[in-house]
């Protein structure tokens, strides 16, 4: 599916709220994306809308994911291999279920961005690239930082850290590639890119703020 189909959206056209401002960002797992986009959020008086899975949702397995998350499930199914285990799957019937999630995804950001805010995730730097008032912003920072701050704020090992970046950057990125044809860990889509090993959190927000009251009404 190409860009341009992918970002432009049923909603595009005739979003009303344009003028208030939106920030995406996009994070190498552990990078901090939340604790700073809270706090972007909170200084510019914005909603803060949240990942559409969550660490806990992609380190599930698949039966549980097949209980419990019948989006992710599709989103999976879509993806095939190691993800869907899907051998000889209905070509036709995957490429609807590929339509319907980027049109879902493309009609549940462009809600959240009519109301301002900071989106985490949801290939909103594809979505919104076209966008006025929208500051796109990339997250990244060194393997073992990004681990260390993981497992901190989540309360959990550094091994299951450890995993769970390994997993989890693979399959948001994988994510992105299935149903938007990018790879939302390269740098060419977004305003700012920040090192959170060697930016502390709260001078990244500070830049993010910064960067959004100058390029946005």
């Amino acid at each position: 599916m190409s860009d341009g189909t992918a970002g432009a959206g049923p909603d595009r056209a005739r979003d009303p709220g344009t003028d208030r401002p939106v920030i995406t960002i996009f994070e190498h797992y552990g990078a901090g994306a939340t604790t700073v986009g809270r706090r972007v959020a909170e200084e510019l008086g914005l909603p803060f809308h949240p990942q559409a899975f969550s660490s806990e949702d992609l380190e599930a397995g698949p039966d549980a994911v097949l209980r419990s998350n019948a989006v992710l499930a599709t989103v999976y199914s879509t993806m095939g291999g190691a993800y869907g285990g899907f051998e000889g799957r209905d070509v036709v019937a995957t490429q609807q279920q590929k339509y319907d999630l980027v049109m879902d995804n493309n009609r549940a950001v462009w809600a959240e961005a009519a109301e301002g805010g900071v989106i985490l995730g949801r290939n909103g730097a594809v979505i919104l690239a076209d966008r006025p008032n929208t500051v796109h912003v990339l997250l990244t920072g060194d393997r073992e930082d990004r681990i260390a701050r993981a497992a901190s704020e989540a309360g959990i090992t550094t091994d299951q850290a450890a995993r769970r970046q390994e997993r989890e950057d693979q399959v948001r990125a994988e994510m992105s590639k299935t149903l938007y044809g990018w790879d939302p860990r390269l740098p060419d889509r977004y305003d700012l890119v920040i090192n959170t090993s060697r930016i502390p959190l709260d001078a990244a927000a500070d830049a993010i703020v910064h960067a959004a009251r100058v390029t946005t009404r």
